[in-house]
């Protein structure tokens, strides 16, 4: 199986009440997926890539007030961008795998 057959697609949406958390976690989320809402994230990455994903979120996070939902759509292989819809404005989502910066 290669690399980009192991991809997984996860949705992250955050609710975190102070701004400067709130800043840095969309930095860090910035750099791993699309933006699609304010606080919703899609998110193309290996499983490692993942853990580092999490590792940098949990550093500027507080757990006593953040919470960060994290949905599993599955492998990215079988998934494409019409998998969304959007009522109103919408957002580009890459299919063409993840975007590390």
């Amino acid at each position: 199986m290669s690399a980009r057959d192991r991809l997984r697609r996860r949705l992250i949406a955050y609710d975190i009440p102070d701004d400067r958390r709130r800043s840095r976690a969309a930095r860090v989320l910035e750099g791993y997926g699309d933006r699609v809402q304010y606080s919703v994230f899609v998110v193309d990455a290996l499983p490692a890539q993942f853990v580092s994903l999490q590792a940098a979120l949990e550093a500027v996070l507080d757990p006593g007030e953040d919470s960060v939902l994290v949905c599993d759509l599955g492998l990215t292989a079988t998934l494409g961008a019409e998998q969304f819809s959007f009522l109103g404005r919408s957002r580009e989502i890459t299919v063409d795998g993840p975007i590390i910066i």
